[in-house]
C-alpha cells in the first residue's frame, strides 16, 4: 500500500497564516519578516522570522511564540496535523530589500548592485526614499528604486561607535544584539498545546 500510514497532509495557505500572525507581531513592536510552512515527517514546521528596530532577543522571540501559538490554536488554519513552531529573527545574510532592512543595518558594510555595477560601502543612513553609503570615505546617496538587494558583508572587527559617528555625523548605537540568528523553537501538539 503506497504511502503506508502517513496522514493525509493538505498545503496550509502561508498569505493566509501571515494575515493571521502579522496583528500579533505587529502588537508585540516586531514586524513580520515571512512565514514558511513546510512537513517534516509527522508534524508540520513553520517558520516565522520576526524582526525590530531594537533587535530581537530570546526572550522576544519566546513571547511571540507564545502569542502566536494561542493565535494558532484559536482557529483551524494549522490543520488537524501536530506542528512545530519556529519563531527567529533574520540572520546578516537576510538581503536588504526594505528601507526599514536598510536602516537596521547602520554601521554595517554593504554589497549592493546599483546601476550598471555593484558597490560596497557602509550603510551611514536610510530613510523612505533612499539609502546613504560612505563608499572609500565619501558619502554616496541611491534611491532605493536604483538598488538591487543589498547584502551585509561579514567583518571580523567592526568601526567602534566613536569612529561610525564621525563618519555619519550621528550617532548610531550599537544595541548589543549579537549578529547571529536568534531562534526559539517550541514543539506543539495538533492544537499547539504541546500533546
Amino acid at each position: 500500500m503506497p504511502g503506508g500510514n502517513r496522514p493525509v497532509t493538505s498545503p496550509v495557505d502561508e498569505s493566509r497564516l501571515a494575515g493571521l500572525i502579522g496583528p500579533v507581531v505587529a502588537a508585540a513592536g516586531m514586524d513580520l519578516e515571512s512565514v514558511r510552512a513546510s512537513v517534516a515527517g509527522r508534524r508540520r514546521l513553520l517558520r516565522v522570522v520576526v524582526d525590530s528596530d531594537h533587535g530581537v532577543s530570546l526572550d522576544d522571540a519566546a513571547e511571540v511564540s507564545r502569542d502566536v501559538s494561542a493565535a494558532l490554536d484559536a482557529t483551524d488554519v494549522m490543520g488537524d496535523m501536530p506542528y512545530t513552531l519556529e519563531v527567529s529573527s533574520p540572520g546578516v545574510d537576510r538581503p536588504l530589500t526594505e528601507p526599514r532592512h536598510w536602516r537596521r543595518a547602520a554601521g554595517r558594510l554593504v554589497r549592493v548592485k546599483a546601476g550598471a555595477g555593484t558597490v560596497q560601502g557602509r550603510v551611514l543612513a536610510a530613510d523612505a526614499d533612499g539609502v546613504t553609503l560612505d563608499i572609500d570615505g565619501a558619502g554616496h546617496r541611491f534611491g532605493y528604486g536604483d538598488l538591487g538587494a543589498g547584502a551585509v558583508q561579514v567583518e571580523f572587527g567592526r568601526l567602534p561607535d566613536a569612529e561610525l559617528d564621525e563618519l555619519s555625523g550621528a550617532g548610531v548605537d550599537d544595541d548589543g544584539i549579537s549578529d547571529e540568528k536568534l531562534s526559539y523553537q517550541a514543539d506543539l501538539g495538533a492544537g499547539g498545546d504541546g500533546h
